[in-house]
């Protein structure tokens, strides 16, 4: 596919204070701008990041023959990160892990648990979960795959076989995502709410990102006018998608998968006033983009040339998924360059990359 890439240019003053004395120099940028320092409640314009290794690959038992660990989804709540993410086993199902530890150092070796060992998930395809707290009804939520979106519920995070049977947000796909998914799918649930809306994002791996919407009160009822709020080619809008809340501010950043021109994974992303508002490119391209192979180092070698599935580090767990941009992270899924095949069995693993660069 040929791509036309954005360029852009700005203009930068800096400015010099020594002994009273003021000087200023005018610098051009390039094609990679470097990233402004951002205010509280801001983003900058462009990132940078350092990964990590891979930290939580898969663990097989007895029952689980797994060969792939993807999608995390994380919070820190009571002194713990929990992490749950989507498993492959070497018969191409897909199901749902659960780890938990005190610290990044202790996640290689925690142990996991199998979300199909409790009876009121089983065995069923599950993928791409999605936590959080939802305050108003003092539950949490794991929102996830199931063919439709659906969401099981408890009261103790902690415990990864108290999670209730699966329930559907929406009980069949609705009309504008079947009139425009074509031989893509609807995957890749995401919920976030305000003071008064809840909202939840769906991908269809061809160009579209929607939202529908139910009040706060409703939910988890009520969820309607699903509608396309963002659009562009399959492969520079393909899925992965995740909105959050940027600081105390009504500013919204969305992170949005694509698919390079060289065949790896890569995020875009964009901010809008409110979660209702127009979607505006922030970093979005391959010259610039949110997080991709050339603005992301790896100290320790780099182990993986896609950025892909992943999420940020909240600041919060609950509804309203706020992110303090001072301290991005982001939890991604990566996978060795030289391996192939079958999507399912291609060998994913998961690593941390914390922003560097200027900050707040």
């Amino acid at each position: 596919m040929k791509r036309i890439f954005k360029t852009r240019s700005r203009i930068a003053v800096v400015a010099v204070a020594l002994a009273g004395a003021f000087a200023a120099a005018s610098l051009t940028a390039t094609a990679e701008p470097p990233a402004s320092p951002a205010q509280a409640d801001e983003l900058p314009s462009s990132f940078q990041w350092e990964s990590s290794g891979a930290l939580i690959g898969p663990k097989p038992d007895g029952g689980h023959d797994v060969v792939s660990t993807k999608d995390p989804t994380v919070v820190h709540y009571d002194g713990q990160w929990h992490v749950f993410f989507t498993t492959a086993n070497t018969a191409g199902a897909w199901s749902l892990a659960y780890t938990s530890f005190s610290d990044w150092s202790q996640a290689s070796s925690a142990p996991h648990t199998f979300l199909d060992t409790n009876p009121n998930i089983g065995s069923r395809y599950a993928a791409a979960p999605h936590v959080f707290y939802f305050e108003p009804e003092g539950l949490w939520y794991l929102v996830y795959q199931t063919g439709l979106p659906s969401y099981s519920t408890t009261t103790d995070i902690s415990d990864p076989h108290s999670w209730s049977a699966p329930r559907n947000f929406q009980d069949s796909m609705p009309d504008i995502v079947e009139d425009n998914i074509g031989d893509g799918h609807w995957l890749d649930y995401w919920v976030v709410c305000d003071d008064a809306m809840c909202y939840l994002f769906s991908a269809d791996d061809n160009g579209h990102l929607y939202r529908a919407e139910t009040s706060v009160g409703e939910f988890p009822g009520g969820f309607d006018n699903t509608q396309i709020v963002l659009q562009d080619t399959k492969n520079n809008l393909f899925e992965g998608e995740a909105v959050y809340r940027v600081g105390e501010s009504d500013t919204y950043l969305l992170i949005m998968e694509a698919i390079g021109s060289d065949g790896r994974r890569w995020y875009r992303s964009f901010t809008s006033q409110g979660l209702n508002g127009q979607w505006q490119p922030l970093a979005d391209t391959e010259a610039n983009p949110f997080a991709r192979a050339g603005n992301v180092s790896f100290p320790g070698g780099a182990w993986t040339q896609d950025i892909s599935h992943g999420e940020l580090i909240r600041s919060g767990h609950d509804q309203t998924m706020t992110i303090d941009p001072c301290n991005l992270q982001l939890l991604y899924q990566g996978v060795d360059p030289s391996a192939g095949g079958d999507y399912s069995q291609l060998p994913y693993r998961l690593g941390l990359a914390d922003m560097t660069g200027p900050a707040c």
